[in-house]
């Protein structure tokens, strides 16, 4: 082995072998067999296959039994490439700004499935038990960003979603109740922003506004956490969000002077 394709003992081979399977589908070959897919890598099937089982089972692939075929979701893999670069970018010295204006954390999550996903994070205090950071997952229902994400989403699938989930109580606030959740998602749409009051941790009050793309399609959201003991729900609402709102729209402004240079 050459010294420019020597691997480092942190080296993953599995990974690599994994990717390969990936590469292995194209605009030419948008399905492929097992037998396809370890000539096209080099693997032997029984190798193949449990890549592609592995694949489907997590939902970056389907099979009808025979020819298996990439599903949409792959596109994730790129997608965090991009929010890593351009998104959190743009947001983070703005929230900077915020969380120093406010004196309180301010964070931005962007929906994946069921769950709201931390993409950027300016703390300025722990008011939370539990430590937040960017990566960080919570149910989407229970959440001031969740409830905005969900409020955006397209009729079909949000019946589809109050279907699907599991409304589980995270303190005794949190509502569980499929149709006043949809009462509240259908005021976070018609008012512009979400206010959760101790509904996912016993203490925390949260203010969330959508950050919308150029196409006005919401690709995130932008909240502040504030500790109960600021004031009541009424207070939050009339010292954070004019600042919250300014904010989500100073970085949409941004976003669009970022795609159109």
């Amino acid at each position: 082995m050459s010294e420019e394709t020597a691997r480092t003992p942190e080296f993953v081979q599995s990974l690599e072998r994994g990717l390969m399977v990936i590469r292995a589908f194209d605009a030419e070959h948008p399905q492929l067999t097992l037998s396809e897919v370890a000539r096209a890598t080099g693997l032997t099937r029984a190798a193949a296959r449990r890549f592609l089982i592995t694949l489907v089972e997590i939902g970056y692939m389907r099979t009808d039994g025979r020819l298996f075929s990439l599903r949409p979701r792959i596109l994730e893999l790129g997608y965090a490439y991009l929010s890593s670069l351009s998104l959190p970018e743009v947001a983070q010295p703005h929230m900077e700004a915020l969380a120093a204006q406010v004196h309180e954390s301010c964070s931005m999550s962007v929906l994946d499935d069921d769950e709201v996903v931390y993409v950027a994070r300016v703390p300025t205090k722990r008011i939370m038990t539990i430590g937040i950071s960017v990566g960080s997952r919570f149910p989407a229902y229970a959440t001031s960003m969740g409830r905005v994400l969900l409020a955006t989403q397209p009729a079909e699938w949000l019946d589809d979603y109050l279907a699907r989930v599991e409304l589980l109580p995270m303190t005794r606030r949190t509502v569980v109740d499929p149709a006043k959740l949809r009462v509240l998602l259908a005021k976070t749409a018609s008012q512009g922003y979400a206010l959760v009051d101790q509904e996912l941790e016993e203490g925390l009050r949260s203010l969330a506004a959508p950050i919308r793309a150029e196409n006005q399609t919401v690709v995130a959201a932008l909240n502040i956490s504030a500790h109960a003991s600021r004031g009541s729900s009424d207070t939050i609402r009339r010292e954070l969000l004019p600042p919250l709102l300014a904010t989500a729209k100073r970085i949409e402004e941004d976003l669009r002077l970022a795609s159109n240079p």
